[in-house]
């Protein structure tokens, strides 16, 4: 059996032969209080990697979207409609602290600019005298293949004394400082670098737990927001840190990945290149980019819950999903740096013999109306 439903990106697995050794698994007391000294080492590492002035880590992305929004003082939230559903909950709770939560158009900043000089206008004189809007959004969508518009998005909320909240969550760990040579960039430190920004109105929330294995998060941002969120962060108080499991596998994952994370990564662009080139030959339409998550059927002529079960039956198993900023079921698959290009070859033969492909030749539509 192929799996291409795992997230991790790069492989990374931290097998317990591997993981450095640590005296206890937690402090036993909230983060609040006392954090480990790895998870100082790690929230550096991090920050370095992001390009952050500074981070701090939470549990899970869970935590740190749970009450952000509230050590920032938000009052108005605008989201765009392609948000992770974890970091539109840390809106929701907001809204029921007295936040405007507003969803704007997937990927479209004049929807943004709209929508933030309506609540300027609407906006009473002693609520004017609040902060600034605060914009939350995806860092990459693997629904449609795009990076957000983040840098317009931080024109918009800034011309209004607000902050853009992304959640990185897809991209670190992939994505990293653009290069030649390099299909995914340089590093790995995601879409802060990807889109070459700096800004302290800019804060990332991001799980490990895809490109580099760990289920921990991280928030980073400028030192004032990240101070402002340490001094009130309400999980900090009531909820256990990161143990030391996660931390140390936190330390060898950005090992790795400042040792071999750009082969891992050139790698693993080549088996995607590969598997769209495969694809293409039969005609089967793909999101577009490079990025390992790659799907079909939103919008095409393809039965993809026929084709799921086929593949399942062929030794391949993918992934059946409804992405938030597309219509329809696509079949998606997931390739990570554990991949090779033989399990590529062997996927490509499944789509075709799925499909009813003849060995003859036969491309496009008849190809698709092969498997409706």
């Amino acid at each position: 059996m192929i799996d291409l439903t795992s997230s991790l990106y790069l492989g990374l697995k931290h097998d317990s032969a591997r993981v450095p050794a640590w005296e206890r698994l937690t402090t036993g007391v909230p983060a609040a209080l006392a954090m480990a000294p790895a998870a100082g080492i790690v929230a550096r590492e991090l920050a370095d990697l992001i390009g952050a002035e500074a981070a701090t880590l939470a549990p899970s992305t869970l935590h740190a979207f749970w009450d952000l929004f509230g050590t920032m003082g938000a009052r108005e939230i605008h989201v765009d409609a392609g948000t992770y559903p974890i970091a539109w909950w840390g809106a929701e709770r907001a809204r029921c602290s007295g936040a405007v939560v507003r969803q704007f158009r997937h990927h479209d900043p004049a929807a943004l600019r709209q929508a933030v000089a309506a609540q300027r206008r609407g906006r009473s004189p002693a609520a004017a005298r609040g902060g600034g809007p605060v914009v939350l959004a995806d860092g990459f969508c693997p629904g449609c293949g795009r990076v957000a518009p983040i840098e317009d998005y931080l024109a918009i909320a800034a011309s209004a004394g607000g902050t853009v909240v992304v959640d990185d969550t897809q991209a670190l760990g992939v994505l990293g400082t653009p290069a030649s040579g390099h299909p995914y960039g340089c590093g790995g430190g995601g879409i802060v670098r990807w889109s070459r920004l700096s800004s302290p109105r800019l804060v990332v929330v991001a799980s490990l737990a895809k490109g580099f294995g760990v289920p921990v998060a991280v928030v980073a941002g400028g030192g004032a927001a990240v101070q402002q969120y340490l001094a009130r962060s309400e999980t900090r108080v009531h909820c256990s840190p990161p143990s030391n499991a996660h931390l140390h596998s936190a330390m060898g994952a950005l090992r790795i990945n400042a040792s071999r994370g750009d082969a891992l990564r050139s790698h693993l662009a080549a088996l995607v290149s590969q598997f769209r080139a495969g694809l293409g030959t039969l005609g089967v339409p793909l999101t577009p980019g490079l990025f390992p998550v790659q799907s079909t059927g939103a919008g095409a002529r393809l039965d993809v819950q026929v084709l799921y079960r086929r593949l399942a039956g062929l030794g391949i198993r993918a992934v059946l999903n409804r992405p938030r900023c597309r219509p329809g079921i696509t079949l998606t698959c997931i390739f990570t740096a554990e991949h090779r290009q033989a399990d590529v070859a062997q996927v490509v033969r499944a789509v075709e013999i799925a499909l009813g492909a003849r060995r003859s030749g036969r491309r496009g539509a008849s190809m698709m109306a092969a498997a409706r």
